[in-house]
């Protein structure tokens, strides 16, 4: 065995033992290098795979630390393939940077943090979003941004306030974020949908409605939409900014994983925008981790007032602390470090499973179009009972998630399901799509 093997081994033997615990700072790549009589490069090397595999975290000028998990390393249940969640994976949160942050945050700020805020977010952050929003092509002033508890929360209130085109209703896609679409159902909010495949939009349909119906705003995501996993065309995102001023009618703009776009040419809607009808929605929870419920909106000038009064009654201001640490977050370099991996992990695993779901000449189900993300789709023939297929690849150990929540009551579900790799390991990947295949087969068979 080499070198490296060994040392990769041995170190992760003392993870699972428990001698390199979870969040404990391992030894220096000197002293490593030194115990087992190899280069420094070796030890680098060795580490820099432990840390892609997510069982230790950098943290720079400081070392490398255990991730915490709640279960050990080794102890994980590597049978189950977990296709169905679309939660981020625990093993690349940023754990120790963002412990860091919030220690910094508490020193340099103190009771700052601790009463009361403004309703638009921490001053001193805003100029920062401000200036991290230009890498997404958006360019808006500090004052036109909203710091809010998560998107779901600025989803609420702008389905809430007046609109300055005094229109009611709201344009979703169909499939579309199910969360909100059930938001709107259960507070009877006047909605409709309209299709999205994964050949993008009918723009001939979108403009008949925005010029034949009452339509407030268009919530989209145009950038990995979930669930499909798709992504509008520069076309169509020049076509909708197009209508939107022709017919007087807002966008909100859900762009929740930008961070996980490779294209620097793929720019969002709000780009487009020359009549200031785009809100540019830009969350921290995918890419960062869910727990930290901050999000930023980007709003027209017409608009900061009503959204700024009525987000200050319900919830008077979003967490100061996790705004000062994740502006510490963001200033520190520490966020590209954790964007970069955490592209790359995903990007690999994508990589991963589009190619063995291509790898086949299946008739029963069609796989949507691929971009490199964190989940694409599969439209099932209709001859195919999908609980019968989710009951059986159940058996054989594999999860994955119909897209039934993600339509409104009342609009036809087309026999789709999502995949998605947020939390399959690489080295299930190709496992799990053969499963897949053998369960299709075994169903078609008869």
């Amino acid at each position: 065995m080499r070198k490296y093997d060994q040392l990769v081994s041995s170190l992760k033997e003392k993870m699972d033992s428990g001698e390199y615990s979870a969040g404990i700072k391992i030894p220096s790549i000197r002293h490593l290098a030194a115990q087992y009589a190899v280069s420094k490069s070796t030890v680098i090397k060795a580490l820099d795979t432990l840390e892609r595999e997510h069982l230790l975290y950098s943290v720079e000028r400081s070392g490398y630390y255990v991730v915490k998990t709640k279960q050990s390393a080794g102890k994980q249940d590597s049978t189950w393939i977990d296709f169905a969640s679309s939660a981020p994976d625990p093993v690349v949160f940023p754990y120790v940077d963002f412990q860091h942050c919030i220690n910094q945050a508490i020193d340099l700020y103190q009771n700052d943090l601790f009463i009361y805020g403004t309703s638009n977010g921490l001053p001193s952050l805003l100029p920062v979003i401000s200036k991290r929003l230009m890498d997404y092509q958006v360019f808006a002033h500090p004052e036109q941004i909203v710091m809010t508890s998560g998107i779901q929360l600025a989803l609420s209130i702008l389905s809430t306030i007046p609109f300055p085109n005094g229109k009611q209703t709201i344009l979703v896609e169909q499939p579309g974020y199910h969360l909100y679409l059930q938001y709107l159902e259960k507070n009877q909010l006047p909605v409709r949908g309209i299709q999205r495949t994964e050949k993008g939009i009918d723009l001939i349909e979108l403009e008949r409605i925005f010029r034949e119906e009452e339509i407030r705003f268009f919530y989209t995501m145009p950038r990995f939409q979930n669930p499909l996993g798709t992504s509008l065309s520069k076309q169509e995102k020049r076509a909708i900014a197009a209508l939107a001023e022709k017919y007087d009618v807002y966008i909100v703009e859900d762009d929740y994983l930008a961070d996980l776009e490779f294209d620097t040419k793929r720019d969002p809607i709000y780009s487009y925008d020359q009549a200031g009808k785009v809100i540019y929605l830009k969350s921290f929870s995918k890419i960062i981790f869910p727990g930290l419920r901050t999000g930023a909106v980007v709003l027209p000038e017409e608009l900061i007032t009503p959204f700024s009064e009525h987000k200050r009654l319900i919830d008077i201001d979003s967490s100061m602390l996790s705004q000062a640490a994740l502006e510490i977050y963001l200033k520190s370099g520490m966020f590209e470090r954790h964007r970069d991996r955490m592209r790359a992990s995903y990007r690999n695993r994508s990589k991963q499973l589009v190619a063995s779901l291509k790898n086949d000449d299946q008739s029963a189900y069609q796989l949507g179009e691929w971009e490199p993300a964190t989940h694409t789709h599969v439209r099932v023939d209709r001859s195919i009972p999908m609980n019968q297929l989710i009951q059986q690849l159940k058996k054989a150990s594999v999860s994955i998630q119909p897209i039934d929540r993600h339509y409104l009551k009342a609009y036809q579900k087309d026999p789709i399901f999502q995949l998605n790799i947020w939390q399959v390991k690489e080295e299930q990947i190709t496992r799990g799509v053969d499963l897949l295949k053998t369960v299709f087969q075994q169903i078609t068979r008869y």
